[in-house]
């Protein structure tokens, strides 16, 4: 949980988290709708796959032990180079090398490791200085000072060199540069994409999700029908929900920035004139034809969703969101 994501925000995840899956059994075995609903919210979802992924691994193939061989945790689904071997380092005192965002800030500034981190080269040579550092006794207690240094003194802003232990050998403290290391990730303007939602709400109050795609932005999430445009969504309506009127005025978008792109949607209101018994089979069985045009998992068609009593389904934020604010209005 906390990769991409801030100590604070964690907190209150991981306490529902850990009180709902206790052990590496219990998260093999729950339902993965379940495992994302937790997760919502945190976002980076492939994160929320992968745990439960090396959880089944992990009781499959291990007898549900967390490997300590670096080599066997770095084969579960999620755990990389750096991962596999802070659990080696921290769980077993054995020598392994980290490098994690605050480590390599703190052997990028202390050994004056320019060019950009992200860039293999630079990863190359800042791994060298981590396996050079690493001692062979104490290992724990190393890597836990390395991550808190990185964490607490020697931060991304306003670090604190004056009461940092390693300043009369840190390059760029004393050469007065501080702020040179590590590079600045070149930043690259975030593409602007648009996608149509639309908000199908029966009389109960009930909104028709689907399920996304198994991989791509918010896979296996739920969501409401997604289109190209206002016409592709009025198109699916007419032909699908026969009798649902369409609202002649979007609702406000909403705007929600990924990684490498940021999204607007523009949500789009239809109202169905029956309950959600009268349009479940035509819903259902237009989902589960719609395929990867509409966002469809194969066999796992619809979802009336109730926003005012809500299903343990994964949501991705923005979708969570606008549902409460639809049930709000």
């Amino acid at each position: 949980m906390l990769q991409q994501t801030q100590v604070a925000t964690v907190i209150g995840y991981y306490e529902r988290f850990m009180q709902r899956f206790p052990d590496v059994h219990a998260l093999a075995a729950a339902p993965l709708d379940e495992v994302l609903h937790l997760w919502s919210g945190l976002g980076y979802y492939s994160r929320a796959r992968n745990l439960q992924r090396a959880a089944q691994r992990i009781v499959c193939e291990h007898g549900g032990e967390l490997p300590s061989q670096l080599e066997a945790l770095q084969g579960l689904p999620g755990i990389g180079r750096s991962t596999a071997a802070a659990i080696v380092a921290l769980a077993h005192d054995r020598r392994a090398t980290i490098l994690d965002g605050n480590v390599r800030r703190v052997l990028s500034r202390y050994f004056g490791v320019g060019g950009n981190p992200a860039e293999r080269a630079t990863q190359q040579i800042l791994w060298r200085h981590a396996q050079q550092c690493t001692p062979e006794r104490q290992v724990a207690t190393y890597t836990q000072a390395m991550m808190d240094l990185g964490a607490t003194l020697c931060s991304r802003t306003r670090p604190r060199c004056l009461d940092c232990p390693l300043g009369g050998g840190c390059v760029a403290y004393r050469g007065g540069r501080i702020d040179e290391f590590p590079a600045p990730r070149p930043r690259a303007q975030r593409p602007q994409r648009q996608c149509v939602m639309l908000l199908v709400v029966c009389t109960d109050g009930r909104v028709l999700l689907l399920r996304r795609p198994p991989q791509g932005v918010w896979a296996g999430l739920w969501a409401p029908p997604q289109f190209d445009s206002v016409e592709a969504a009025a198109a699916f309506c007419a032909a699908q929900l026969a009798g649902a009127r369409l609202d002649e005025a979007p609702l406000p978008p909403v705007r929600h920035a990924f990684t490498h792109f940021e999204l607007r949607i523009t949500p789009l209101r239809a109202c169905c004139a029956g309950p959600v018994q009268a349009v479940m089979a035509t819903s259902t069985a237009a989902a589960a034809g719609a395929g990867a045009a509409f966002g469809v998992m194969e066999g796992e068609g619809a979802l009336w969703y109730n926003p005012r009593q809500p299903s343990r389904v994964g949501l991705p934020a923005p979708i969570a969101a606008l549902l409460s604010s639809l049930a709000a209005a």
